[in-house]
């Protein structure tokens, strides 16, 4: 189930709360992690395939982190190559730093022949690396960091984050827009600006801040198959 946030009365709750809810389903529930991540995947695909189809593109990239966020960014990827989409997957970070649930995923996503490059951090190549690897997308997504991201960017993820800002293309964001604080809704330094954000269980208090919209776009609120208590 997928439904638009409600400002005014949506229940929103923090990095802490999502926590507590994730380890509730797990621990107490008894469902796998695995489970909730290709249900969140499931839930970015269905908006990411409207989108796609109001704009009558099938080219995607998907930038991937190396934890959680990057594993729903290697399920979508899976289930838009599954649907006829030609999809590549950008690593931002070493493939040694993937693991857990992630990794499963990162695995079928590898097994599946999907294309996969590992980013150069580096400022110096960054720019390049972003416009040469992407430029010809129809869409982005965003799976680079999740609602765990706080304080400060590292140097190398802000230049990131402003080469993909930079070459004009529309972005889905999977959980949060990477860089954008879950809990103040503020840019660390920089954030993806999204025209979609599609984020899990419930809205993030960060996105009561008027701010907030420039950078997360719409934001649509998808079910991982279980509800907080």
């Amino acid at each position: 189930m997928i439904r638009k946030f409600d400002r005014q009365n949506d229940t929103v709750l923090t990095r802490q709360q999502i926590r507590d809810v994730d380890a509730w389903a797990i621990n107490t529930l008894g469902v796998p992690g695995v489970v909730l991540m290709e249900n969140a995947g499931r839930g970015c695909t269905e908006i990411i395939i409207s989108e796609l189809k109001k704009r009558g593109g099938s080219k995607v990239c998907i930038f991937c982190g190396t934890g959680n966020n990057g594993g729903d960014g290697f399920v979508i990827a899976r289930l838009l190559t599954n649907a006829g989409y030609k999809v590549k997957i950008l690593l931002c970070g070493p493939t040694a730093k993937i693991k857990g649930d992630a990794q499963i995923n990162y695995k079928i996503a590898v097994n599946m022949q999907i294309p996969i490059t590992e980013l150069s951090l580096t400022p110096e190549k960054v720019n390049e690396d972003v416009r040469r690897l992407a430029g010809d997308c129809d869409l982005i997504v965003d799976a680079i960091f999740g609602t765990g991201l706080s304080g400060e960017l590292a140097g190398n993820f802000a230049a990131l984050i402003n080469a993909i800002n930079s070459i004009n293309k529309p972005v889905i964001a999977v959980d949060i827009p990477s860089g954008l604080d879950c809990d103040n809704g503020e840019s660390m330094s920089t954030a993806i600006k999204a025209i979609s954000t599609v984020t899990f269980v419930a809205a993030k208090k960060g996105f009561q801040n008027q701010r907030s919209i420039e950078y997360t776009g719409a934001v649509y609120i998808a079910s991982i198959g279980i509800e907080p208590v």
